[in-house]
């Protein structure tokens, strides 16, 4: 279906999902997570917009980047945000939730 983009035969992955939005849109960006999180500008949490990308480390033990999502929603104390996994497929969640929150690492605006 998408010309670009992380599909794997299981789905697409975070990494994936972001590149082929910015593509849909005609934005050029980093394919990897990696990569990503040192593109565009650090923001400070309290500063994020819609359209920002958080980043993630979820590996036990590691604080080492290595799933993204894209802020889709910001109101007071709440901030949303959709991210895809390879088993779970695309998803919507809140960064207020325990998991992500823990797991958070950073905010990067690339636009």
């Amino acid at each position: 279906k998408y010309k670009y983009g992380g599909t794997t035969s299981k789905g697409m992955d975070c990494s994936g999902l972001i590149h082929t939005a910015f593509i849909q849109e005609n934005i050029k960006m980093p394919r990897t997570t990696s990569a990503l999180s040192k593109h565009g500008d650090w923001v400070d949490l309290k500063e994020v917009q819609k359209g920002d990308l958080l980043f993630f480390a979820t590996r036990k033990n590691s604080r080492s980047v290595n799933h993204v999502g894209l802020v889709t929603s910001v109101r007071p104390e709440r901030i949303e945000f959709i991210h895809a996994s390879t088993s779970k497929g695309v998803m919507t969640s809140l960064l207020s939730e325990r998991y992500w929150y823990f797991a958070f690492v950073q905010a990067r605006r690339v636009l």
